[in-house]
């Protein structure tokens, strides 16, 4: 059975909770009212049951606004997100700045719940709400040239407080080769549960690529280039011995400091123990077959 938010947490339960209250613009740019999000059911959803609103927006990594996981849902309330446009530059036929009512119109919406697993083996569920990032590339008219894609953060260190200190080199930059980022399960999402994106989470448009660790899905992005190079993405430039390009989550390639054998779910207990890690995140009949004949330890 595919699960939708509806059938997870009713929505007047989580519809007043604190932490949506404190880390959504969106509601704020509403007059308190929180804006929902409809997405269609989706053949790409898992059908395990997804984590809490309230552990999925209050336990984040978003070092722009603090490198403590509760940071995001503490300092992002002040992020400003309306108007916002993102700009897509490089190899395409129509290049210019996209509203994201645009990119990721509502009648288009789609309802993904997919796994998320973090490169500090831990995990969620999470029921995003958004679109295909193809359709976002497709409408900007992709060249036969373009090999990569990549992505950029928001830079305002006066509402991001984390950009204040030298934390990373920022801007945020990620990326990912055209193949992935054109493949099905690969979207951008503008909410989660039914409501427009908490700020915590990447407001108001991040990308998601659920077979990769979390910090491949980069959040608030402001840009997006196709390019014909592979892109320096932020965590290969700062550590490139533990953070690759390709972040493909994979238990038999370790980080240097810690095993990527097995993770612990968030909300699953104390005494739950920790679960084993599946290659690809669970999603390698779907996206294996991208990375036929690579050495996934040396393209890790």
């Amino acid at each position: 059975m595919k699960l939708n938010w509806s059938d997870v947490t009713p929505h007047r339960m989580y519809l007043n909770r604190r932490a949506f209250m404190a880390g959504s613009a969106a509601a704020l740019a509403l007059g308190g009212q929180a804006h929902a999000l409809t997405g269609r059911p989706s053949p790409f959803s898992t059908d395990e049951a997804p984590n809490s609103f309230e552990e999925i927006t209050q336990y984040n990594n978003f070092y722009e606004f603090g490198t403590g996981k509760e940071d995001p849902a503490r300092n992002a309330g002040a992020l400003t997100i309306d108007p916002w446009s993102v700009e897509i530059t490089g190899l395409v036929e129509r290049p210019g700045r996209y509203g994201v009512e645009d990119l990721a119109p509502e009648n288009a919406l789609e309802e993904r719940i997919y796994r998320l697993r973090c490169v500090e083996a831990w995990s969620m569920v999470v029921p995003w709400i958004g679109v295909p990032l193809a359709s976002v590339l497709n409408r900007a008219g992709l060249r036969p040239s373009a090999k990569y894609v990549e992505f950029e953060t928001l830079l305002r260190p006066e509402e991001m407080p984390g950009q204040r200190r030298p934390i990373l080199d920022w801007p945020y930059r990620e990326g990912l080769r055209i193949d992935e980022a054109m493949h099905p399960l690969t979207i951008v999402a503008t909410g989660l549960y039914g409501q427009a994106m908490p700020n915590q989470n990447g407001a108001p448009i991040r990308l998601v690529v659920p077979w990769k660790y979390g910090f491949k899905s980069i959040k608030s992005i402001v840009r997006i280039n196709l390019r014909e190079d592979q892109p320096l993405n932020t965590w290969q430039q700062m550590q490139p011995s533990e953070y690759g390009f390709y972040a493909n989550v994979n238990p038999e390639v370790d980080h240097p400091r810690w095993s990527q054998a097995t993770h612990r779910r968030i909300g699953a207990g104390l005494f739950a123990g920790r679960e084993p890690t599946l290659m690809f995140n669970g999603y390698a009949d779907q996206v294996a077959s991208l990375y036929a004949g690579m050495d996934l330890r040396v393209n890790y």
